[in-house]
């Protein structure tokens, strides 16, 4: 059985090759629109049940609480990007400025959750909550798919 860790860092790998994906279209073409409806849908559902499996397990341990808070701050950033680059002009170039800082935003995300904030999280967490993490996790992730959308 997969434990949250992984199952995360599964959605993380997913995530860097939708952003090159979208990073390679140009102007407002059918490409570039669902390339980014498809990454906005699944980074949203991805953050929302991982706040709701991890971030809701790190928040109610005080060791682990300012690493939760700080990692749900940076989700709520890329949501605000999101919400902004729906409202561009998909051929401006202010678009494709607004993406790639939100790229870059969600690269160092991803990143300092698996370099520090995962470890931070194993060292309390037995492998047994881990795996029940996962199944929260993977219960969820649809849901919010869903509503997403």
């Amino acid at each position: 059985m997969t434990d949250i860790f992984t199952r995360l860092k599964q959605d993380h790998d997913r995530h860097r090759e939708m952003l090159d994906r979208v990073a390679a279209t140009s102007g407002d073409s059918e490409k570039r629109r669902e390339a980014f409806e498809q990454l906005r849908i699944d980074v949203s559902a991805h953050a929302n049940a991982e706040e709701q499996s991890l971030y809701a397990e790190m928040l109610s341990r005080p060791d682990l609480q300012d690493k939760g808070r700080h990692s749900v701050a940076e989700h709520k950033e890329a949501e605000d990007y999101f919400e902004d680059l729906v409202d561009m002009d998909f051929e401006s170039s202010g678009w494709l400025t607004r993406f790639k800082t939100l790229k870059e935003r969600l690269e160092h995300h991803m990143d300092e959750e698996e370099d520090e904030i995962f470890a931070a999280a194993k060292k309390d967490l037995s492998a047994e909550r881990a795996q029940e993490l996962a199944e929260i996790f993977d219960d969820r992730k649809p849901v919010e798919k869903q509503e997403v959308a």
